[in-house]
């Protein structure tokens, strides 16, 4: 009498434990069983197929838990990245995953770098825009100053060793 209950229990919980795809919590394992049992009572007895709201009322608990509970049911089963997503089956699930994007790796320094700027004056500003958004040499940005390629080289230098050590004691 003990070991039947005993054995089908363990049975179950093995199941439910060792069987989802992706590990979901208790909870919604459980309520997933109870919104399968509450759909196909209300499915007799309607005549329709239930709402989410039909559910929730059926239950007891809010609609945003029954969402929450068929979300966790998709988890039962994983779908596979060679899955076929087009009508003529060349293009398969694993091809729209996105890749690795670069510029992510750079958009802090982008962020620093405009109150950084903001640290140099209007003259070291000019220069490194010049230099570095209009693409001109230092012998051009020396004819548009009024100043000597040697001078701008060295503002230039100094411009981006002040901005270094902005951009060092932002980071530490």
């Amino acid at each position: 009498g003990y070991a039947i209950p005993t054995i089908i229990g363990e049975i179950k919980r093995h199941f439910r434990d060792r069987t989802w795809s992706v590990r979901v919590p208790r909870r919604l394992q459980e309520l997933r069983l109870s919104i399968t049992e509450a759909n196909s009572t209300l499915t007799h007895s309607l005549g329709r197929s239930p709402t989410v709201a039909d559910i929730a009322v059926h239950l007891g608990i809010t609609e945003e838990e029954v969402l929450e509970g068929l979300e966790g049911a998709r988890a039962y089963n994983a779908t596979s990245l060679s899955t076929p997503i087009s009508t003529d089956g060349n293009t398969e699930l694993g091809d729209t995953l996105g890749g690795d994007d670069h510029e992510f790796e750079i958009a802090e320094t982008r962020v620093a770098l405009g109150p950084a700027l903001a640290t140099l004056d209007e003259r070291e500003q000019k220069i490194l825009t010049l230099r570095f958004y209009g693409n001109l040499t230092q012998s051009q940005i020396a004819d548009q100053i009024g100043i000597s390629q040697m001078h701008v080289s060295r503002l230039l230098t100094k411009a981006l060793t002040k901005l270094r050590g902005q951009l060092s004691a932002d980071t530490i």
